[in-house]
């Protein structure tokens, strides 16, 4: 059953990765049609920051413990890799201050990461309970990150360039990644369940605010109003 679970959740990770890479499309698509306001307009960059951080988290806890698990640890390279170019276009997008420091700490802790797989094998047992902390701490943060952008959509009454698709996917992977948590076992998975459970519950949340924003009257009195500012 882990291999089964396995495969199917690496499946799920990689179709997920077409959800990011449309946000990544609407961002670039929003850049070049000339549309009114930024192309990363009500994109909270908190968000991203924190799904890049927990892709990575997962990266280094995949080959942090024995054996070393290709399952987790690929996907999530391919993942930190492709939220880490939608950093780089939300600086190139507003350049200001803070998505400068953004891209350039995501950056370093992606080199950090990559370094570290370099030494997978030599690592010792407390390598696992470092990394299953920062995945604790991950989930949290992440938590946060995705309260920011339900925030922002319900300030603005407006999904701005934040792509639906994204949450669909991902929600996929969330419900298969729990799965494959509890194949693994409760001692190893608890922390990759957390995380997909806190996951999912954001995605969920999102996706009903894009019905909101068409639906609720008090969504369109935001918009008229955010669109004044």
């Amino acid at each position: 059953m882990y291999n089964v679970f396995g495969f199917v959740n690496t499946l799920f990770i990689f179709i997920s990765l077409i959800g990011v890479f449309s946000q990544l499309q609407k961002i670039r698509l929003r850049k070049h049609s000339g549309s009114v306001g930024r192309a990363s307009a009500l994109i909270s960059l908190n968000q991203f920051c924190m799904s890049f951080l927990a892709y990575l988290a997962f990266f280094v806890y995949g080959y942090s413990i024995v054996p070393f698990n290709h399952y987790i640890v690929w996907p999530r390279l391919a993942a930190s890799t492709l939220v880490l170019w939608i950093l780089f276009e939300i600086w190139h997008d507003r350049k200001d201050p803070h998505s400068s420091g953004v891209l350039i700490s995501a950056t370093v802790i992606f080199t950090c990461g990559l370094i570290g797989l370099s030494f997978g094998h030599s690592y010792l047992d407390q390598s696992k309970h470092i990394s299953t902390g920062l995945i604790l701490i991950v989930t949290v943060l992440l938590a946060q990150g995705y309260g920011h952008q339900i925030k922002i959509i319900l300030n603005a009454g407006d999904t701005g360039a934040v792509d639906i698709k994204m949450s669909q996917f991902i929600l996929l992977m969330d419900i298969s990644t729990i799965a494959f948590a509890l194949s693994i076992g409760w001692a190893d998975g608890w922390p990759l369940f957390t995380l997909a459970v806190v996951s999912a519950s954001t995605k969920l949340i999102i996706m009903y605010l894009f019905r909101w924003v068409r639906v609720s009257n008090r969504a369109k009195l935001r918009r008229q109003a955010w669109e004044l500012t």
